[in-house]
């Protein structure tokens, strides 16, 4: 699991909860059936709604991007094109061909292999670009469930309140129990704030932050594959793939 995400529960967590424990609270008393229910319940049935059920299918797979992705090592990107650069400066584009086996990235190899198949420098362009066009709807689909489910949660975590409150004030014929009943009917707020703030905005945060690496990623191929295909000096190339590079991460590859 990538770091950042366990450290940012265990604190966000940790503080919640410790504070609650602190304060004299019982974590048991939190864990209620009914409250649960509705938030989880009423948050995931609200935000199906908006979507399509393909996505929802998908969602096991966007925990696992958010949770479990490894950012992009560019500097390995622009090793790998300025080698195919200067090999086929030396070989020619068809000596690319044995290089195929060893990419593993679908969209790098799709590039490459349309490279050799003497794809001119637009159409490459325009196919790399509109299969990035694609990539970004779809990761946009998973960004946007998590935000939809971060906006309900709260919401339906009144509504749990407010049902509570009628449920208790509906039923008075014994005041010792309504203090309890009342604050247990406040707990339904309490899971959809925290679903929504510790879990569910973040989780939509996280998928954003890889989409943008992910796009960071594919566009720098595109623009070292397309200048393969134009025939500029690997040298060239080099500089300008470094451009994608933070000043201070970049100073170290510069000849």
């Amino acid at each position: 699991m990538d770091p950042a995400t366990i450290l940012g529960l265990f604190v966000a967590l940790g503080a919640v909860g410790g504070a609650f424990v602190l304060e004299g609270g019982q974590l048991e008393t939190v864990f209620l059936t009914a409250p649960l229910l509705i938030v989880v319940g009423g948050t995931f049935g609200a935000t199906t709604i908006t979507t399509s059920f393909d996505t929802v299918r998908q969602l096991p797979h966007y925990l696992k991007v958010a949770g479990f992705g490894k950012s992009r090592i560019l500097v390995d990107s622009i090793e790998s094109i300025v080698k195919l650069a200067e090999k086929a400066r030396r070989e020619g584009i068809l000596g690319l061909e044995n290089d195929l086996k060893a990419i593993q990235n679908p969209f790098y190899k799709k590039a490459v292999q349309m490279v050799i198949d003497g794809t001119d420098v637009d159409t490459l362009r325009e196919i790399l670009e509109t299969e990035m066009s694609y990539i970004e709807e779809r990761h946009q689909r998973g960004i946007t469930f998590f935000q939809k489910a971060g906006g309900f949660a709260p919401t339906m975590g009144i509504l749990g309140t407010v049902l509570g409150l009628v449920h208790t004030l509906g039923n008075t014929s014994d005041a010792s129990k309504m203090a309890t009943s009342i604050a247990g009917a406040f707990i339904a707020t309490l899971w959809g704030v925290g679903l929504a703030n510790l879990f569910l905005l973040p989780i939509a945060d996280k998928l954003k932050m890889r989409h943008d690496e992910e796009m960071a990623h594919l566009e720098l191929i595109t623009e070292g594959i397309v200048a393969i295909q134009m025939g500029d000096n690997p040298r060239s190339i080099r500089a300008r793939l470094l451009s994608y590079l933070a000043p201070i991460h970049r100073r170290n590859y510069e000849d």
